[in-house]
């Protein structure tokens, strides 16, 4: 019978911990650990994800601190903050929101991060210890996913994974996580020819491509284990991954749906790393 992984039941979890460790903190009188969100402009989606973080934080007892700032901010101004929040001692991670408005470079604002307080693991120092295989940041959407593999029992050690999307968000980093952990990992994008020859021999499968049910069964290798991280919205307003999940699911060891998926444990690891900067504050 088919597993289906939940991250908002696994990520619950993780939460209650980390609620436990901060209420500790708080009887032994200690400061709380502080994440810092900026948001540029007034995308929509981006205020309802912060929303959402601030929300995460407050359920646990963490502190946040929300940096709403204008659409016509100039690069030096958004940067001048990241600065600001870099080196003030009160703050332990800082989450740029992404996408920028139109004319800002999110390469440079991102530099301007404490690779020390950089919860999203997106500086290049960062980014280039993960892959080097040294102590950092992990970016939160492959943590969460290699958590949803721990979930599924999946033992990935010399099983083939097929991840569907380069982004550095997603695709790029999951695909590093799961060499660390011993897969034979083969990267697919959307210039690969004949891409369902590719993911039919995947043991693990990761579907990162924005496009709405691509992978119904004819996708799917028998057994596999699937993650969709894709987030669509349908005519009828209702949202579904990647995958064909209906299709799909008496095919595979275990999957994950969408929503209630992946997203809750993306955030999680944002938690996550912000306790773990707040406990070492430096590597």
């Amino acid at each position: 019978m088919t597993q289906v992984i939940y991250g908002t039941e696994l990520a619950a979890k993780i939460r209650e911990s980390m609620k436990q460790e901060i209420a500790d903190l708080v009887k032994r009188g200690e400061r709380v650990p502080c994440l810092a969100v900026v948001l540029a402009g007034n995308n929509p989606a981006s205020i309802s994800y912060i929303k959402g973080k601030e929300k995460a934080c407050q359920a646990i007892g963490m502190k946040s601190v929300m940096k709403l700032l204008d659409e016509n901010i100039t690069q030096q101004q958004l940067e001048a903050v990241l600065k600001e929040l870099s080196e003030d001692d009160s703050v332990d991670g800082i989450l740029l929101q992404l996408p920028l408005p139109d004319g800002l470079d999110e390469n440079s604002a991102i530099n301007c991060i404490n690779p020390d307080k950089d919860v999203d693991g997106l500086t290049p120092i960062n980014f280039g210890r993960m892959f080097l295989g040294e102590r950092s940041f992990r970016p939160c959407t492959p943590s969460g996913i290699m958590a949803i593999l721990d979930a599924m029992e999946c033992e990935i050690e010399g099983k083939h994974a097929v991840v569907v999307g380069r982004s550095k968000l997603v695709g790029t980093p999951v695909a590093r996580l799961l060499q660390d952990a011993n897969a034979t990992v083969t990267i697919c994008h959307s210039r690969t020819k004949d891409l369902r020859r590719f993911t039919k021999e995947a043991d693990i499968l990761i579907a990162a491509v924005g496009k709405a049910k691509m992978f119904d069964a004819s996708y799917i290798k028998e057994g596999a284990y699937v993650v969709d991280v894709g987030v669509n919205r349908l005519d009828d307003g209702h949202l579904c991954g990647d995958v064909d999940f209906d299709d799909v699911r008496d095919y595979c060891t275990a999957i994950t749906p969408v929503p209630k998926g992946v997203g809750p444990m993306t955030i999680t690891m944002l938690l996550k790393n912000t306790l773990i900067a707040y406990r070492e504050r430096t590597w």
